[in-house]
Formats: structure tokens, C-alpha cells, sequence
């Protein structure tokens, strides 16, 4: 069973948990920092390298292949324009032709005078040909045989000495990594050692079992008289699929606004395992503190800022988590620059993850209704959420883009190893991918259990999937 945990030192934990977090991303891309670096000194070092081969290159090389490809090059260059004197040739002589067809008049004349400026032109080829194969034989005598044995040695010592430049770099860098290391893993210890002793000193009687993440107990939202919600008991275990189903007006969006502090619930109780396996109670979190515990979520109607890069919307998710103050965002400190690299490889992470790698750059404004749907669930994953909560997510979607969006629930489960909490009216994707669903009307609770018991269940067919009237 576990504790619960009081929320009396709640900003404390807050202030500790965002330092310990960033050093923890700090540590797993610390293995890649210095790579950049390195390949940019080696490549350096090769540039510096072809220089001082390339003279030395020229003399191994084989005089007459060289020669002949030199001859080639040139000749190809010459026909390119000697085209486009047989081009110039043909259209003057096609023009005179016509005209003297127009007139009546005899054109071999016109063929003779077409014959000889062709003539000419290949002697001014044959001539040009000739010139080249004088200059190659001329260059073959004045430069001799090849001799490739300065090139080898030269190249064999280049080889040698980036062996060598390559495993100093990688020996200085890894000196660094393991200084860096050291002194990251030393603050992850204290930090972790100043939460141990808070959450010793906090923690209360109240306890839940070891396999539920959210509990819920008693749920009332009451908006004047009515009652959108009224005294709703349910469990939410770690790792399954939990679906939420009603008819319209039935309260299920309403119970998400209660977890997730939108609405302050007149009533009852809500306990979650967060994400560093604390259980608090919701009930005492502000609505922006709900994302610090490690619950995301999607919505309804999609919520993305349109005017901004699709990595960009992913990236604003992630403000809460920021361990940089307030004055390191105005002065643009280093820490906040750092910070910045990991969320965005992070974020690259999951979009490379949701398939949405190729629209990192593009505005969100514009996107297909399918591809916005997709970056929601993804802005969702930077929160290391243990809970995420999807409200209607295959809204507006075609059956191949439903089929799509229920093996992407799955995987999501899977990968990232959180919990699904979901409110769906399309019944197809509820039964084909929930664990466990709940089917509430007018804010209370109707049944509960598997899909097949679900299915099975006379109250939900009567109140949402409707029964064959009798004859």
C-alpha cells in the first residue's frame, strides 16, 4: 500500500523535483554533448590533410589515364557548343528552304551552302582534336612515369596521425564527460537525498493499493442544481487502457476537469500516484501545478497555438518544467539555453515517435485535421506523463485514421509506459482497445468492467447503446 503524500511542502518539492529532473535529462545526453565538437576538429584536420596530398596525388597518379580524362573533359565541352553551331546551321538553312518552297524557287543552292558550313565546322573539330592529342603527348614527355610511393607513405603517416588526433580528442572529451558526470550524478544525490527526507517528514496515514494510479471517490461537480456529476466512485489501474463512455450531456468531460483542476469539484476525493511515485491528492493542486505530477492530456477540440512551429506547440508544454527563473528568461542565461537543447531533442524524440518528424518546422496553421490530432497526443508526452487523459480523440477522423489511432494508443502505452484514462464516443475504438470501461448517465455510475461486461450490461445498452424495442 501506498502512502500519501501531504501537499504542505508542495512548492518546495516543486523547486527541488524541476532541478532534479534537468540534471537527469543533463546526464542521459551527456554521452553525445561532446560529439559534435569532435567531428567538426577531425573533419578539420582531414581538410588540412587533402592539401597537403593533393600535390603528391597528381604525381602518383597514372599521366596517361589523366591526360585522356583532361582530353575528354575538354572535347565534351567543345561539342556543347559545336551543337549549337549545327543548330544555328540547320534553322538558317531550314528558314531559306521554306521561303524558296513560299516563292517557288529551286533550294540546292541553299543545300550546297548548308553542306559546307557543316563541312567546316567538323575541320574545325578535327583541328581542335589534334591540338588536344599534341598537348597530352606533351604532357606525357615533360612529366614522366608515375610515382606513387611518396603519395603511399604520405597518406599511409596522414592515416596514422588521425588514428592518433581522433583517440586524443575522444581521451581529452571523455576526461571532461567524466568530470561532468561526476558532478551531475553528486547533485542528483543531493537533491535526491533533500526529497527523501521532505517526503519522510510529510507523508500521512491514508494509503492506496500498489496497483491503482488514480483513485476516485465520491466525485461531485454541481454547477448550481444541477448535478453534472454526483458522488462517482471509480479506480484507474497502473498500465491499462481505461475507457470513460455516456451519453452526450452524461458529465465525462466534466469528470476530466475535475482531475485535472480545470474545475473545482464540489466533492469527494482524488488520489494519484505521480510520477515520482508519490500519491497525492489532486484536490489540493492548482490547475498549472496538475502537469508538474505527471498527468497530460488532450482535448475535445484541438488546442494548439496555430501561429507557432509544430515543435514549437510541443516545446510550450514543457514551460511548467523549467528550472530556469524568471531572470535567467530575460537575460537569456546559459542554464536557459541548455535547458532549451534538451527539451528540443526530446521533443524531435516523440515526433520522430508519432511519425510527425517531417512537420517539426511546419506552422501548426494549415496542418490536416489528422496530422493536428497527432501533434496533440505528442504535446502531451513532454510532460513524462504517468496518466495521460484523452477527451475524444478520434473526433472528425476517417475509419483508416481511427484504425491508425488505436495501434498508436497502444504503442504509446507501451513505450512510454503511462496509462490511458479515455472518453470516446466511437464505440468501435472503446472495445478494441480499452482494458477496463466505465460507463456513467447524468454524472453517476451505470457499470463497470471489462468491454465484454460492458457490452453485456442492460442498464448501458438501454441509457447509451440503445435495445430493440419490443414488436
Amino acid at each position: 500500500m501506498a502512502r500519501i503524500l501531504a501537499n504542505s511542502y508542495h512548492s518546495k518539492l516543486v523547486k527541488l523535483r524541476r532541478a532534479l529532473d534537468f540534471h537527469k535529462e543533463e546526464l542521459k545526453a551527456l554521452d553525445t554533448k561532446y560529439d559534435e565538437i569532435v567531428e567538426r576538429k577531425l573533419n578539420a584536420f582531414l581538410k588540412n590533410a587533402n592539401r597537403r596530398l593533393s600535390k603528391l596525388a597528381f604525381e602518383a597518379c597514372d599521366k596517361n589515364e589523366y591526360a585522356r580524362f583532361v582530353l575528354e573533359e575538354k572535347l565534351q565541352r567543345y561539342d556543347v557548343k559545336a551543337y549549337m553551331s549545327h543548330r544555328a546551321v540547320n534553322h538558317g538553312a531550314a528558314k531559306r528552304i521554306f521561303k524558296a518552297i513560299r516563292d517557288g524557287a529551286s533550294f540546292d543552292d541553299i543545300l550546297t551552302d548548308r553542306a559546307e558550313k557543316m563541312q567546316r565546322i567538323a575541320e574545325k573539330r578535327a583541328a581542335y582534336v589534334r591540338s588536344l592529342e599534341k598537348d597530352r603527348d606533351s604532357f606525357i614527355s615533360k612529366t614522366g612515369s608515375s610515382d606513387s610511393k611518396a603519395y603511399d607513405a604520405e597518406r599511409a603517416a596522414l592515416e596514422a596521425a588521425y588514428l592518433e588526433e581522433e583517440k586524443a580528442l575522444k581521451e581529452l572529451y571523455q576526461a571532461k564527460i567524466d568530470k561532468e558526470r561526476a558532478d551531475i550524478e553528486a547533485k542528483i544525490a543531493k537533491l535526491e537525498d533533500e526529497i527523501s527526507k521532505i517526503k519522510a517528514s510529510s507523508s500521512t496515514d491514508h494509503s492506496l493499493p500498489d496497483d491503482v494510479l488514480l483513485s476516485v471517490k465520491g466525485l461531485k461537480m454541481y454547477f448550481g442544481g444541477l448535478k453534472a456529476v454526483d458522488d462517482l466512485t471509480f479506480d484507474v489501474k497502473k498500465g491499462e487502457i481505461f475507457g470513460l463512455i455516456g451519453p452526450n450531456g452524461a458529465g465525462k468531460t466534466t469528470v476530466f476537469n475535475c482531475i485535472t483542476r480545470f474545475y473545482d469539484a464540489t466533492g469527494g476525493d482524488m488520489y494519484f500516484e505521480n510520477k515520482y511515485g508519490e500519491v497525492v491528492d489532486l484536490r489540493s493542486f492548482k490547475v498549472h501545478d496538475i502537469i508538474l505530477q505527471g498527468i497530460g492530456r488532450t482535448f475535445q477540440n484541438i488546442e494548439l497555438v496555430k501561429e507557432i512551429s509544430v515543435i514549437e506547440n510541443l516545446l510550450v508544454a514543457s514551460t511548467r518544467s523549467y528550472k530556469t527563473g524568471f531572470i535567467g528568461h530575460v537575460f537569456a542565461l546559459p542554464s536557459l539555453k541548455k535547458e532549451e537543447k534538451l527539451l528540443r531533442a526530446k521533443a524531435m524524440k516523440i515526433l520522430k515517435f508519432m511519425g510527425l518528424e517531417s512537420y517539426a518546422s511546419w506552422y501548426a496553421m494549415g496542418l490536416p485535421y489528422g496530422i493536428l490530432k497527432k501533434v496533440e497526443i505528442a504535446r502531451a508526452l513532454m510532460a513524462d506523463a504517468k496518466l495521460i487523459i484523452m477527451d475524444e480523440p478520434a473526433a472528425g477522423l476517417n475509419d483508416s485514421e481511427t484504425a491508425e489511432l488505436t495501434e498508436t494508443i497502444r504503442k504509446i502505452r507501451d513505450k512510454f509506459g503511462v496509462t490511458i484514462l479515455l472518453v470516446e464516443h466511437d464505440m468501435g475504438l472503446v472495445m478494441n482497445v480499452c482494458d477496463t470501461v466505465c460507463a456513467i448517465s447524468f454524472g453517476q455510475m451505470l457499470a463497470i468492467g471489462t468491454t465484454e461486461e460492458i457490452q453485456q450490461n442492460k442498464a448501458v445498452q438501454e441509457a447509451y447503446l440503445g435495445v430493440k424495442e419490443d414488436d
